[in-house]
């Protein structure tokens, strides 16, 4: 059971990490990391291309999977993003 169906507040159930990838690669390894993952699973994705800000959202919404969040932050000096993501039902 993930900790969101737990009732927990947001957090990561699992890590996919794509820092040093370019467009579109981030979305396709997305892709990729979540083929046979449950649905309440919470993805936390780590990237340093900029696109990620638009091609995240856009991914949820076409997949129809649920962005709990995109944050940006400074480490030493480079601009990465942390964005949450909870795995729906698809039909």
């Amino acid at each position: 059971m993930s900790r969101a169906e737990q009732g927990e507040r947001p957090g990561a159930d699992v890590q996919l990490d794509v820092l040093g990838l370019s467009c579109p690669e981030p979305i396709t390894r997305l892709q990729d990391f979540i083929a046979g993952r449950m649905p309440g699973v919470v993805i936390e994705i780590l990237a340093d291309d900029g696109g990620i800000q638009w091609d995240l959202p856009a991914w949820c919404i076409s997949n129809g999977h649920t962005m709990l969040g995109l944050n940006e932050e400074r480490v030493k000096g480079r601009r990465i993003w942390r964005g949450l993501v909870r795995l729906e039902q698809r039909e």
